[in-house]
């Protein structure tokens, strides 16, 4: 994407995930990337960034999505993830072995 908004380097949590925009009347998918970072001097949160690439359609303009978290909130949403990971991760291979 010519016109990204977010800086997209070694330090990116994560680049080009798979990510679907839904909208009235619309669904594309389009690649993403995620970055949670907080500020270098004097951090008083934490951002969670989210940029999905242009779509071919005039349906999404360039833009990105920002949250300010605060500590509490960033360590919920950490726990979140980890949670529906290991319940994935469960699934995956319970699959594994039945495939077996």
């Amino acid at each position: 994407m010519a016109d990204r908004l977010m800086k997209v380097n070694a330090y990116t949590t994560l680049d080009l995930v798979d990510a679907t925009v839904t909208g009235h009347g619309f669904e594309q998918d389009a690649p993403a990337v995620v970055n949670a970072t907080a500020p270098r001097k004097n951090p008083d949160r934490v951002q969670l960034q989210v940029e999905l690439d242009n779509m071919q359609e005039d349906h999404l303009p360039a833009h990105m999505e920002e949250f300010d978290l605060s500590p509490e909130q960033a360590r919920k949403l950490a726990d979140d993830l980890r949670k529906s990971a290991a319940k994935v991760e469960e699934a995956t291979d319970s699959q594994d072995v039945a495939s077996e």
